[in-house]
């Protein structure tokens, strides 16, 4: 499929808002004709974790492999096979930014994600993936709130 071609893309990290985020994103595809992707990335900060500690750079990539797969797993455990998958995505790095290269690589994508609910001032500390995603974003995003 082109790059550039409109399709329904939901972020997906495991959460139950990522998984309302993935219900919501289902119903979109259905209704628009569009086809759904699902997208999640392995954060850095869980591969830097097993780096010192000496993990062997295989054994992390399988870990990197398994959190997609369990990822994957509960979100298409929620779509019920009610829209047709067309593909699975699995990024390594910092959540937000990998979404938003993923965003600006592909125009024609609308994406889809929840939100944490986290209290402002964990947000302002610790700043927020669906907030750096809406504001830096060069397509149309939905965020699912709780």
């Amino acid at each position: 499929m082109d790059k550039d071609s409109p399709c329904i893309v939901v972020a997906c990290d495991g959460s139950e808002q990522s998984l309302s985020a993935a219900k919501l994103a289902s119903d979109l595809a259905e209704a628009t004709g569009q086809p759904l992707k699902l997208l999640t990335v392995y954060p850095y900060a869980k591969s830097s974790v097993l780096v010192v500690a000496g993990v062997e750079p295989g054994k992390i990539d399988a870990e990197r492999e398994k959190h997609g797969q369990e990822v994957f797993d509960a979100a298409r455990q929620v779509l019920s096979g009610q829209v047709d998958l067309r593909e699975e995505i699995l990024l390594n790095g910092d959540p937000a930014h990998e979404i938003i290269e993923y965003m600006h690589n592909h125009p024609g994508a609308h994406l889809v994600l929840g939100r944490r609910g986290f209290s402002a001032v964990r947000t302002l500390l610790l700043g927020s993936v669906s907030e750096k995603v809406v504001r830096h974003a060069t397509g149309p995003v939905t965020v699912v709130g709780q």
